[in-house]
């Protein structure tokens, strides 16, 4: 197709204006012979517009904010209309102007696309995919939607109109405005990844968005486990009866300390799980929600002792399962109760056991690997880091064995 004439205007609708005295910034595409006219969801007071111009006049925060709306616009425009050029086919002014915003009628968008994968991963709930998992889609879902309203004005937006400049504000966007911190921006980048990558596969974008962009490298950081003070303030706090949420908060919070399961695991396991060696030890043999690898561990009296006060024969799980965001809510009342001074989750089990409660006793590495279902050491050497109490005792040990040794030249 021969473009001969290519033409983007704005202009303001004075008809029209609202409540505050502001006009509509309305948009016009011409392409050859034919017109589309489109809203862009802008207004500005009308003594401050240019019409030769199609911009602001003045450094005002209305002008400065406005003329970098419309001139995103007008990139977007002309990112669609090279979009449609680039696939070889006609096209008219309603074509880019539909490419533009996202017209349901002609393509899949970005947050439509979305919310299909979403669902799909709903229908296979219980087969590959974890309930658990599905939050990290849904956030991710609802801080991208914020964003493509906010940035673009609009509820969402074609695949022709992304770029990795999106991708750029995204990340800026998650980590900026909203705070998040490393691992959660890389999530939800991951998450977007995925979804352009999909869209690329099924035809539906024209361009691998990400075939430039790196995520973000994830910061290692030391897991945070209870120090033995606040292990045992959390063990013998005494909780009101009346507070039987919390007591079985804590209970699944301690049944991790002494086992090192997930939050997943520790509420799926059943007495299949349990079994009984020559020597009459009992052990829990589990495969991990997260991964399906085999994870096993001795079982400590007190966490038999746990098994024991919450044995009902007509429950299949061990454990009473409580749903995350209640448990997620009692532990913010447990670390109060218990006078902890700091911030407490479920996942400090785990990372308790891993040091507080074998490391710091003198548990191979290896050994702990194995009871976490670690596939590889090196995630086990993250979790279970040497500690102090642990680095003195080595040393000391160390010394002791090496006091009768001497130095030959």
């Amino acid at each position: 197709m021969k473009i001969e004439k290519f033409k983007v205007l704005l202009y303001l609708k004075k008809t029209e204006p609202d409540k505050s005295g502001k006009a509509p910034i309305m948009g016009r595409i011409t392409v050859n012979r034919t017109m589309a006219q489109f809203g862009t969801k802008l207004s500005c007071t009308p003594k401050l517009w240019n019409a030769r111009e199609s911009r602001l006049d003045g450094k005002s925060r209305e002008a400065v904010e406005t003329n970098a709306k419309i001139e995103k616009l007008l990139l977007a425009v002309n990112t669609a209309f090279e979009e449609l050029q680039g696939r070889k086919r006609d096209f008219d002014a309603k074509a880019v102007k539909e490419l533009l915003q996202g017209s349901m009628e002609t393509q899949m968008t970005l947050l439509r696309l979305f919310d299909r994968m979403i669902e799909e991963r709903k229908s296979r709930i219980g087969i590959d995919v974890s309930p658990t998992s599905m939050s990290t889609w849904h956030y991710a879902r609802l801080t991208l939607g914020d964003f493509v309203k906010k940035k673009y004005k609009m509820n969402d937006i074609a695949f022709g109109a992304l770029n990795e400049q999106f991708i750029r504000e995204y990340q800026a966007y998650t980590e900026g405005e909203r705070g998040y911190s490393n691992q959660t921006t890389r999530h939800y980048l991951a998450l977007l990844k995925k979804v352009c990558r999909t869209a690329y596969k099924e035809g539906l974008s024209e361009v691998w968005h990400f075939v430039h962009f790196k995520l973000p490298k994830q910061k290692e950081s030391t897991p945070k486990a209870l120090s033995r003070e606040d292990f045992e303030k959390l063990r013998d706090v005494e909780i009101p009866e009346k507070r039987r949420s919390v007591v079985i908060t804590r209970d699944l919070f301690l049944f991790a300390c002494y086992t090192g399961t997930a939050y997943a695991d520790t509420v799926s396991v059943t007495r299949e799980n349990l079994f009984t060696d020559d020597e009459g030890s009992l052990w829990l043999k589990y495969r991990r929600k997260k991964n399906e690898l085999k994870a096993r561990v001795k079982l400590l009296p007190e966490a038999v002792a746990l098994i024991e006060k919450y044995k009902d024969d007509t429950r299949e799980t061990l454990l009473p399962p409580q749903h995350y965001r209640t448990l997620r809510a009692n532990m913010k009342i447990l670390r109060v109760i218990a006078g902890l001074e700091t911030d407490l989750w479920y996942h400090m089990g785990r990372h308790s056991f891993a040091s507080l409660v074998t490391l710091e006793e003198g548990v191979p590495i290896e050994t702990i690997s194995k009871m976490l279902g670690h596939s590889n050491i090196r995630t086990t050497q993250i979790y279970a880091r040497v500690t102090p109490k642990k680095l003195f005792e080595d040393m000391d040990r160390f010394i002791e064995a090496t006091g009768d040794l001497e130095l030959a030249l």
